[in-house]
C-alpha cells in the first residue's frame, strides 16, 4: 500500500512562526534586538556609549549594540568562527576590550571602539577559549586550543610564556585503533577565578576527547608553570560550558559547569574552590518534563529569582531555575519553542541575554528577571527576524505549490524511499492531499532494542573479534525464529521494511540465514537493511565482507532488497577504496549497496557527497541515500548546539541531495509538519530527481583514488579524540587534510581539494555544498596501473550524460598526493599540480551547459529535449539568509528561463548571467527551455 502524501500546509504556530499577541507585562520583561546575524555568543561590557552587548555571530564577526538595539560597531575579524570571547577593560580606561579565540588560530584583541587593537597566533590550530587574569597590578591575557598550549599574552599581543600540556597534564587514553599520545590535552576552557581577598587564580579544563572524557581541571597561580592543584570532573562526557558565579554573593567565585550531550548523558555541577567538591545533577532525573532528542549544552548562570538565589540552567529549550540544593529534581521548568545558542548573565543588573535561535535566528533576547511575568514572557518568545523570515519563505512555497501540475513533457518521478519517517506525526488537523504519483515510498521501519542471539561459534570459529562483539544499545534476547517474526509481519500493508540489521559495532546483530529469510518472505517487496558506522578493515573484517556482507548483497540483489550502509567520516573516499571494499566497487552488486552517511562530528561533508555520487557516476552502485539527524550540526562535540526547532536546514539537506539523484533517506523523525514539504514537493512531481545521465552539474573534472595512504586513512577517520595536532606532521601537504579532531571550524588550505573544487573554506558543516564550478567527483581509478582489475562497472563517461563522452579529465591520488596513471611520477599536494587542476575545473566549466556562483547550492539535470531543471539552494545550512544565485549559461541557448511554483520569468544579460535570487533558507526550481537538445550534440574536448 502506497502511503499518501501529506499537503505541506503548516497551520500550527509552533511551526511557521506566527507572532503571538503578548500582554504589555511581557512585552517589558523581554526585548528583542535585530542583529541582521545568527549570534551563537553574547556577553556585556562598558562602552563609551554605557553598558552594551556584545556579540558573536556564526560566521565570526564581533558586533557592539546598546540595549536599545542599536548597533554601534562591527568587525568582521578573519571570517572564521569564534569558539571563544572575553569582554574585560586591559588598560585601565573603564572601557572593555573584546577578546576572540578563532578557528583561525588567533586570538583577537579588539578595542572598545571595535577597531583591531592586536592579533596573536603560531600556528593555524584553532583556537579554543581565552580570558584575562589580574595579578596584582599586571593583567594577562591567557588562551589555548587545539595545538595542547597554553599561552600567556601581554596586554599588548607580545607572547610572555608558553606552558606544554605535557609538562602537567594526567590525560590518558583508551580503546582501540589509532590513538594519539597519552598525558596531553587540548584547552577547552580558561577562566579566572576571585577570591573574597581580591586575589586570582587561573582554572584550565582540560581534555583529550570530545566526547567520551570530560577532563580534568588544573589550577594555577597567576603566571605560573605548574597547576598548584588538579581535579576530575565529576559529570561525564565532554564540557561544554564553564562559567564562573557567585551564589551566596561572599566575593568568593564557584564554577558551574555543563556537559554537551543527550539527555541521557546531560548533567550540570557546582564546584566550590574552597575545597573542590563539586556538587551534580543529572538532567535525566527529569526527563519526563523535557523533550528526549538533541544535543545540547547545559548553561548555568545565577539569577535573583523571587528574592532569592537561585541556578538558572538553559538547556536547549528549557529554562531551568535550581535553587541552593542544585538538585534538578527541585527546579522549575520553563518551556519555550525555541533553543538558543548562549546565555549571559549581565553582571550590573538582573538581566539574562539569550543569543539566538539556533534554527536561524538573528535577534539576541534581553530578559528582565525582574519583572514579574518574565517567564510567561520566556514560554511565548516568538523571535522574528531572520527566523520569521525563514518559515515565511517556507510558507510562501507551501502556497506556489497547492496549485502545481507537473509538465506533461516530464517524465514520471523516480521512486524515493523514506526508510524511517514518522508519518503518524502530523496532526489531523493539517489539510492532506493525494499524491499523483508513486513516489515517495514509505517503507515500515523498525528499530526494536531487541535483536537475535544465535549461536557465533562455529560460523565465526576462525574470527574471535566479531564473534565476541556485541552492541551495548542492543538486548541480545531474540531467538532466530522470534527475530524472524518481529521483522517479517512488518510487510502486511506496506510497500516494504526497513531496519538496523547491524552496526560497525556488531555487523551480526541479525544472523545472514535469518536475514535471507527475512527477506524471502516479503516476496518481492522492498527491503533496506541499514548498517551505520561500518569502518572495519584488515584481516578479520575482510572476513565479515566474505562471510556476511557480500552474501547477503547477492542475496539481496536478486530479491528487491539492499544494503544501506551509513558509513561516517571519510568513508567513501578513503577506506572503501581499500583491497577489501573491491567487491562493492566492482559493480557486480550494485543494485544491492546504497551509500550512505552518518556524519555527525564530521567536518568534510562536501567531500562526503562527492565521494558517494563518484561511485554512483562511476557504476559501482545503483543509487546512493542520505540522512539526517537532530545531531547534524554536531560538528564539535564539545560545543553540541543541535537543538533546532525549525528543521529548515535539514529540509533544504534533502533537497539538495534529492536534486542531486539520492532516492533513499534514512530521516530521523522530527516536526514532521515541516519537512513533510519534501515529501509533497516529490508526489507532485516539483523537485526533479534526477537519473545519473540526465545530470549536467557534475564537472568535467573527477579525482580518482587509488589505494588511500594509510596516515590519511587513519587520523582523516578519527575525530574524537583532540590531541592529533603535530606540528612537524602537519607540515606534511594532503589532497584532503584537517580532518581530525583537532580542527573543528578551521580553515581549509589552498590546495585542499575542499578549497580548490568546493570552495569550501571552512571544516564546518557544508552539507549543501556549492561547487561553483561543478561538482568535482571522486571516483574509482579509470585508467593506468592503479585501474580496478575484473569490474563490470564499465567507463564513467558511459554512466554520464552523453555531453561528458569526451571531455572528462582525470586525476589521481591517495589522499596525500597525486600520481600519474602509470605510478611513476608522484607529485605532492601542495604542488603546482593543485593549480592545474584548479586551472581545469575552471577550463571546463564553460563546457557545462550552465554554472552558478553566489553562495547558492545547485544542480542541473536535463528533464526533456529541450529543458532543462536548475534546483538553487540557499547553501547557509546553520546561517540562512537572502542569496543571489548568478547563473552564467555556456553551452546552451535559453529561450526562457521560468520559476516554476512562481512563475517569475527571468532574462540573461548581455554576458549570458541571470540572476536570481533565493531568499533565507529557501529554494527554487527553475525550468531553462533550451533551443536544442543536447543529447545529439557532440561536445568537444578542451
Amino acid at each position: 500500500m502506497k502511503v499518501k502524501i501529506l499537503s505541506a500546509v503548516i497551520a500550527s504556530t509552533l511551526l511557521i512562526g506566527c507572532v503571538i499577541p503578548v500582554v504589555e507585562a511581557s512585552q517589558s520583561a523581554i526585548k528583542s534586538i535585530e542583529t541582521n546575524r545568527t549570534v551563537t555568543k553574547v556577553r556585556t561590557g562598558m562602552l563609551s556609549s554605557g553598558s552594551s552587548i556584545i556579540t558573536t555571530s556564526y560566521e565570526g564577526t564581533v558586533a557592539a549594540f546598546n540595549f536599545n538595539g542599536q548597533k554601534l560597531w562591527e568587525n568582521e575579524l578573519s571570517g572564521f568562527m569564534n569558539h571563544d570571547i572575553w569582554v574585560q577593560d586591559i588598560n585601565g580606561d573603564g572601557l572593555v576590550e573584546v577578546f576572540a579565540a578563532n578557528a583561525d588560530g588567533n586570538v583577537y584583541c579588539i578595542n572598545s571602539d571595535g577597531s583591531l587593537k592586536w592579533t596573536f597566533g603560531l600556528n593555524e590550530v584553532p583556537m579554543n577559549s581565552v580570558t584575562v587574569i589580574s595579578d596584582a597590578d599586571n593583567k594577562y591575557v591567557v588562551a589555548g586550543g587545539y595545538d595542547k598550549n597554553l599561552y600567556y599574552i601581554s596586554t599588548d599581543g607580545e607572547l610572555l610564556k608558553t606552558i606544554e600540556s605535557k609538562t602537567y597534564s594526567e590525560e590518558g587514553v583508551f580503546g582501540d585503533g589509532v590513538k594519539p599520545e597519552a598525558g596531553t590535552h587540548t584547552v577547552n576552557f580558561v577562566r579566572p577565578i576571585k577570591s573574597s581577598d581580591g586575589t586570582e587564580k587561573l582554572v584550565v579544563l582540560g581534555t583529550n576527547n570530545s566526547l567520551q572524557s570530560s577532563g580534568r581541571f588544573y589550577i594555577f597561580e597567576p603566571f605560573a608553570d605548574l597547576p598548584s592543584e588538579k581535579s576530575k570532573v565529576l559529570i561525564k562526557k565532554g564540557i561544554g560550558d564553564l562559567r564562573t558565579v557567585d551564589f551566596d554573593n561572599d566575593g568568593n567565585d564557584e564554577l558551574t559547569i555543563g556537559n554537551s550531550a543527550m539527555i541521557g548523558d546531560a548533567a550540570i555541577s557546582v564546584m566550590d574552590l574552597s575545597d573542590l567538591s563539586q556538587k551534580k545533577s543529572q538532567i535525566n532525573d527529569i526527563a519526563g518534563q523535557i523533550d528526549r532528542f538533541g544535543y545540547r549544552v547545559a548553561q548555568t548562570e545565577v539569577v535573583i529569582n523571587e528574592g532569592i538565589s537561585t541556578y538558572l540552567t538553559l538547556f536547549g529549550s528549557r529554562i531551568l531555575l535550581t535553587p541552593e540544593s542544585f538538585d534538578v529534581n527541585d527546579s522549575e521548568i520553563l518551556a519555550s519553542k525555541y533553543s538558543y545558542y548562549d546565555i549571559w548573565k549581565d553582571k550590573g543588573s538582573n538581566k539574562i541575554l539569550l543569543a539566538s535561535a539556533q534554527s536561524g535566528g538573528s535577534q539576541v533576547h534581553i530578559i528582565d528577571t525582574s519583572n514579574p511575568d518574565w517567564k510567561n514572557a520566556y514560554k511565548e518568545l516568538e523571535p522574528q527576524g531572520k527566523l520569521a523570515a525563514i518559515q515565511n519563505n517556507t510558507r510562501t512555497i507551501e502556497r506556489q505549490l497547492s496549485s502545481f501540475q507537473k509538465p506533461i513533457r516530464e517524465r514520471e518521478p523516480l521512486p524515493v524511499y523514506f526508510i524511517s519517517e514518522s508519518r503518524n506525526d502530523i496532526p489531523d488537523t493539517i489539510e492532506r492531499s493525494e499524491s499523483l504519483y508513486d513516489s515517495p515510498v514509505f517503507l515500515n521501519y523498525s528499530s526494536s532494542a531487541n535483536v537475535e542471539n544465535w549461536d557465533r561459534s562455529e560460523i565465526l570459529a576462525d574470527n574471535p573479534k566479531y564473534r565476541d562483539k556485541r552492541d551495548g544499545r542492543k538486548n541480545y534476547t531474540l531467538s532466530p525464529e522470534e527475530m524472524f517474526n518481529q521483522l517479517s509481519d512488518g510487510y502486511e500493508n506496506s510497500d516494504g521494511i526497513s531496519q538496523w540489521a547491524g552496526h560497525g559495532n556488531d555487523p551480526y546483530m541479525i544472523s545472514l540465514a535469518t536475514m535471507k529469510r527475512i527477506i524471502s518472505s516479503g516476496e518481492g517487496k522492498k527491503t533496506v537493511n541499514i548498517y551505520p558506522e561500518v569502518e572495519g578493515h584488515g584481516e578479520a573484517f575482510y572476513k565479515v565482507l566474505n562471510d556476511h556482507f557480500y552474501p547477503l548483497a547477492k542475496f539481496s540483489s536478486e530479491n528487491n532488497a539492499n544494503l544501506f550502509m551509513r558509513n561516517k567520516h571519510t568513508f567513501w573516499q578513503s577506506t572503501i577504496y581499500a583491497p577489501e571494499w573491491l567487491e562493492l566497487r566492482s559493480g557486480r552488486l550494485a543494485d544491492a549497496f546504497v551509500p550512505a552517511m552518518e556524519e555527525t562530528t564530521d567536518k568534510s561533508m562536501e567531500i562526503s557527497v562527492a565521494g558517494r555520487m563518484g561511485l554512483w557516476a562511476a557504476g559501482s552502485v545503483d543509487d546512493w541515500g542520505e540522512r539526517y539527524a537532530r545531531d547534524n550540526p554536531s560538528f564539535d562535540r564539545l560545543r553540541q548546539h543541535s537543538h533546532q526547532m525549525v528543521p529548515n536546514h535539514a529540509l533544504r539537506q534533502i533537497i539538495y541531495k534529492l536534486a542531486s539523484g539520492a532516492r533513499y533517506i534514512n530521516n530521523f523523525g522530527f516536526n514532521q509538519e515541516y519537512m513533510s514539504l519534501a515529501w509533497e514537493l516529490i508526489g507532485k512531481g516539483a523537485l526533479y530527481v534526477p537519473k545519473r545521465d540526465e545530470l549536467l552539474s557534475l564537472s568535467p573534472v573527477h579525482i580518482s583514488m587509488k589505494e588511500p595512504d594509510p596516515v590519511y586513512r587513519e587520523t582523516s577517520n578519527n575525530v574524537k579524540w583532540t590531541t592529533f595536532y603535530d606540528e612537524e606532521k602537519e607540515s606534511v601537504p594532503y589532497v584532503f587534510s584537517r580532518l581530525n579532531g583537532t580542527w573543528p571550524g578551521a580553515k581549509t588550505l589552498p590546495w585542499d581539494y575542499s578549497s580548490y573544487a568546493a570552495d569550501t573554506k571552512e571544516r564546518r558543516l557544508d552539507f549543501i555544498p556549492k561547487f561553483p564550478k561543478g561538482l568535482v567527483l571522486i571516483t574509482p581509478v579509470q585508467q593506468g596501473k592503479f585501474k580496478d582489475e575484473g569490474t563490470v562497472r564499465g567507463a564513467l563517461a558511459d554512466n554520464m550524460h552523453p555531453i561528458y563522452k569526451n571531455i572528462m579529465k582525470e586525476y589521481i591520488t591517495d589522499g596525500k598526493s597525486y600520481f600519474d596513471p602509470n605510478g611513476e611520477n608522484v607529485m605532492a599536494a601542495d604542488s603546482i599540480q593543485y593549480k592545474q587542476i584548479r586551472d581545469k575545473i575552471e577550463e571546463k566549466s564553460n563546457l557545462l551547459p550552465m554554472t552558478v556562483s553566489g553562495e547558492t547550492a545547485w544542480v542541473v539535470a536535463q528533464s526533456d529535449k529541450k529543458h532543462l531543471r536548475l534546483t538553487l539552494v540557499d547553501s547557509g545550512y546553520l546561517n540562512p539568509g537572502d542569496k543571489i544565485a548568478k547563473v552564467k549559461f555556456n553551452s546552451v541557448t535559453p529561450e526562457t528561463i521560468v520559476d516554476i511554483l512562481s512563475g517569475e520569468i527571468f532574462s540573461p544579460d548581455s554576458n549570458g548571467v541571470v540572476e536570481i535570487p533565493v531568499l533565507a533558507g529557501a529554494f527554487r526550481f527553475i525550468d531553462v527551455k533550451i533551443t536544442e537538445d543536447i543529447r545529439n550534440t557532440e561536445s568537444t574536448s578542451m
